[in-house]
């Protein structure tokens, strides 16, 4: 920085300084800023803290596991007539309805307790809504009463992609929303495999799951559509988030094997509802290697090409 002097004698004199230095230290810098300067170094490619990692984890952990007991104690009724489910604690009369709550509500609150302290407020408050919507949404209001009970109640489950990248970021963007969205037109294809697999243990207890209303044929129809659907949204994150070319090369790959394994389905089921014949947990269990490869692509793009 050059300085202008006036001599006292009328001469000017001039002289150079290092310019000022304003970081996050320096007082006179606007906090705004300062935490502007934060969020960025937050969004840098790389690896997250491991403290922040293992809260974010542990926290959310305690919020699956506290949605999933409030679960299990409302549906402990139909969970005892349910070949898939009999043999779980309650139904089995090993934990009663009242040590369960207390359980499932110590869990949930250690959840918040963790989220908020060692993530952020965001992450927590995101953590309670997708608890909030599972229990009362899901499972007191949708699952017993429509056939698009897990197309809808399935947004519970597609809320650790927001909470994930809140906690690092400590806001919303785009990016985490299309993660939501692919996690969203997954659900049906990977629960629809399911329940007709067990479709009998659904009708016994008047649960209105698709396979239980729809023919074999028809639900893989509609696996198809959401397969497809899920497939286009998974690449819609190479433009949204800017990725590398690993990412969308492995979504690509991953997502024909879905397709492939969709239509493999739907041809099976063409004029039958024999299930040794359909295979759905082929698909079912596909549908698990496909979301798991897929985030890890997600992980590693930007370690990759940083």
């Amino acid at each position: 920085m050059r300085i202008i002097r006036t001599h006292p004698h009328g001469s000017i004199r001039t002289s150079t300084t290092a310019p000022v230095s304003r970081d996050v230290r320096d007082p006179r810098r606007p906090p705004g800023r300062c935490r502007a300067a934060a969020r960025a170094d937050r969004r840098r490619p790389g690896v997250p803290p491991v403290g922040l990692v293992l809260a974010t984890v542990v926290g959310g952990t305690f919020s699956a596991g506290s949605a999933s007991v409030f679960n299990c104690v409302y549906d402990r009724d139909i969970d005892e007539q349910m070949r898939r489910t009999r043999r779980r604690a309650l139904p089995r009369h090993i934990v009663s309805a009242r040590a369960a709550l207390v359980f499932g509500t110590v869990l949930g609150a250690l959840s918040v307790v963790v989220l908020l302290l060692w993530v952020n407020p965001l992450s927590a408050l995101l953590a309670v809504s997708a608890e909030a919507f599972y229990v009362f949404v899901y499972t007191m209001l949708l699952k017993r009463r429509t056939t698009q009970n897990i197309v809808w109640g399935g947004l519970a489950g597609c809320f650790p992609a927001l909470i994930g990248w809140t906690a690092v970021t400590g806001e919303l963007a785009w990016t985490p929303v299309v993660l939501f969205a692919v996690v969203f037109f997954w659900t049906p294809p990977h629960t629809w495999a399911l329940a007709l697999r067990y479709r009998e243990d659904y009708a016994n207890v008047d649960v209105p799951m698709l396979p239980v209303v729809a023919s074999a044929h028809a639900v893989s129809r509609q696996v198809v559509v959401y397969s497809w659907v899920m497939v286009a949204t998974s690449l819609l994150l190479w433009p949204v988030a800017s990725t590398g070319p690993f990412y969308p090369v492995v979504a690509v790959v991953l997502g024909a094997v879905f397709l492939v394994e969709a239509h493999r389905m739907l041809i099976r089921a063409r004029g039958t509802e024999e299930l040794s014949v359909i295979s759905p947990m082929r698909l079912f269990h596909a549908s698990n290697l496909y979301l798991s490869l897929l985030f890890v692509a997600v992980a590693l793009d930007p370690l990759l090409f940083s």
